[in-house]
């Protein structure tokens, strides 16, 4: 792969006209940016869910401010595994140039990373697909069961419902504003965020590679993908600013569940410090140790008579974490740079470096003392009546629209609350298309217009659909 192709700034509508005007000095990763950051779906990630959902505090993340977090975690890593790139790889075909634009795609690339996730966080996404695989056999249209018309490729994609692949089509074709090509953002940056890139069928999660563990487009937007991956010459491998991006995700989501768990009262300084103490002893060579710093930082504060010392010394100790992961990943990925730029590197960049088993462990701690909890599990199960509620309402309205088949007087009403663009965007690609094609963008009109929702307008929605004061 070569960066040139890979930073593509080509577009599916190319600009004319006064974007093209001299005096407009952005380049085309930097109008990405403004664009991203004026539209709509953007602005809803400010009310969904990235742990706590519907939570009142001001302090606990959304999927907003997780976002702005990747961005710049994203950013950052750019500008130091460029630097590195230039001063020790010495690569000849990186430039400086090179380097500026890989920050912009990543800035961009943070910002819509889960711009496609439904509301409730990735809790959602399992209700949603667990809800076609135990109803697609049970809907029925035109006397057969609905799992029996459609492909098999269409059938996994619902299957496999995925926050990944409902971003691209939601940057590709549903910001219906202009025309059906979305955001119209350029083909390096749209490359990025597809993190796997392979379709619905083609799912293995035995092959040990990253990029196959799921699906990253539906069979609705194989032919924008394809022509992504013609554009950047990635020829269905991992774009390498996808490893980069993954990083910067994991980074902020592992650190941030912990500070946020903390404030939240799931997990205690004491039950930090004795996890880290473990680790530290299980990683002796490790010279980051986590256990020394966080003992440190409260012994700092301490001294300096904060009110509370253990919280001071949960919110420093995951600042200088972060700091200490951006390096591992910096080293991750130019360590292993020939592979990743070669295509066949198959693990995350974390891989064999010293932030491995602290990545490990703050993932498996978030899990084991807050997402396995009674308390999560409680809301989760209100999130999942509110769904599968909506799912149901929404797919039997859908199944005649646009057919020979009149709507009854309810379905007709469900179907005018789905917003406008998402209709035009069906409208503009179902036409020339077979029954049955209509019939499967249609299901995935319902799973857009539930995608677009934040957290409080799908539960206000269900209160008011059932009559709930």
């Amino acid at each position: 792969m070569q960066w040139n192709k890979l930073l593509s700034t080509k577009r599916p509508r190319e600009m004319a006209g006064s974007s093209k005007l001299k005096e407009d000095l952005r380049s085309e990763f930097e109008k990405d940016y403004h664009r991203i950051i004026g539209s709509a779906s953007f602005r809803r990630l400010q009310d969904k869910t990235q742990v706590f959902p519907l939570d009142k505090s001001d302090f606990i993340r959304t999927r907003l401010t997780h976002s702005l977090e990747v961005s710049s975690y994203g950013k950052s890593l750019g500008q130091n595994i460029g630097e590195y790139i230039m001063t020790y790889i010495k690569d000849p075909n990186f430039t400086q140039k090179h380097k500026e634009d890989i920050c912009n795609i990543l800035e961009c690339a943070g910002l819509i990373h889960d711009i496609g996730n439904p509301p409730f966080g990735h809790f959602g996404e399992i209700v949603i697909r667990e809800w076609f695989q135990k109803n697609l056999s049970k809907v029925v249209y035109k006397g057969k069961t609905v799992e029996e018309l459609l492909t098999e490729q269409m059938r996994q994609d619902f299957y496999h419902f995925e926050g990944n692949a409902q971003a691209l089509r939601l940057v590709t074709k549903l910001h219906y504003l202009v025309d059906e090509h979305g955001m119209n953002l350029t083909y390096g940056l749209l490359n990025t965020i597809v993190k796997y890139p392979v379709a619905s069928t083609e799912i293995d999660k035995t092959t040990g590679n990253i990029k196959d563990k799921k699906m990253g487009y539906y069979y609705a937007d194989q032919t924008m993908f394809q022509t992504i991956v013609k554009e950047t010459g990635t020829d269905g491998k991992r774009h390498p600013l996808t490893f980069i991006l993954e990083a910067a995700d994991d980074i902020a989501y592992r650190t941030a569940d912990i500070e946020d768990a903390f404030v939240k009262g799931f997990i205690s300084y004491a039950q930090l410090a004795e996890e880290l103490r473990v680790l530290q002893e299980q990683e002796k060579e490790n010279p980051f140790k986590p256990f020394d710093r966080l003992q440190y930082k409260y012994q700092s504060g301490v001294k300096k008579n904060v009110k509370n010392p253990e919280e001071y010394a949960v919110k420093n100790w995951v600042v200088q974490t972060q700091g200490f992961l951006i390096n591992c990943a910096t080293f991750g990925f130019t360590s292993n740079y020939s592979s990743i730029m070669a295509g066949t590197y198959e693990k995350d960049v974390f891989s064999g470096t010293y932030g491995e088993g602290l990545m490990h462990l703050l993932g498996d701690m978030a899990y084991r003392r807050v997402f396995a909890t009674p308390d999560i599990y409680k809301m989760e199960m209100a999130e999942s009546v509110i769904l599968n509620f909506l799912m149901d309402r929404f797919v039997n309205a859908v199944l005649y629209y646009d057919t020979e088949i009149e709507l009854g007087e309810i379905d007709k009403r469900l179907v005018s609350f789905i917003s406008e663009n998402y209709k035009s965007a069906y409208h503009h690609y179902a036409e020339g298309k077979s029954e049955i094609e209509k019939l499967y963008l249609r299901l995935l009109l319902v799973t857009d217009y539930i995608c677009g929702m934040t957290d409080s307008y799908a539960k206000r929605l269900y209160q008011e659909l059932n009559v709930v004061i």
